[in-house]
């Protein structure tokens, strides 16, 4: 694992470590994940639209009224 320095302003830093209180975890153990999820969007992105695409094959069988979306 490599280290990175980073800079924020205090307030955004204390806010930050705050979060990481009430989550019981670190800032750092926060920043892995968010910079990990930030370097997959893209292949996220195309996850999530094969999925839509591949959902288009699917019918419901509708439209349905406000009631029939309803009945149990």
């Amino acid at each position: 694992m490599k280290n990175i320095t980073l800079s924020a302003e205090e307030e955004v830093i204390a806010l930050a470590r705050e979060e990481a209180r009430r989550r019981q975890t670190t800032l750092n153990a926060l920043f892995r994940v968010w910079i990990g999820e930030l370097a997959r969007r893209d292949e996220r992105r195309e996850q999530v639209a094969r999925l839509m695409e591949d959902a288009k094959k699917y019918q419901a069988g509708g439209p349905f009224t406000r009631e029939e979306m309803n009945e149990r």
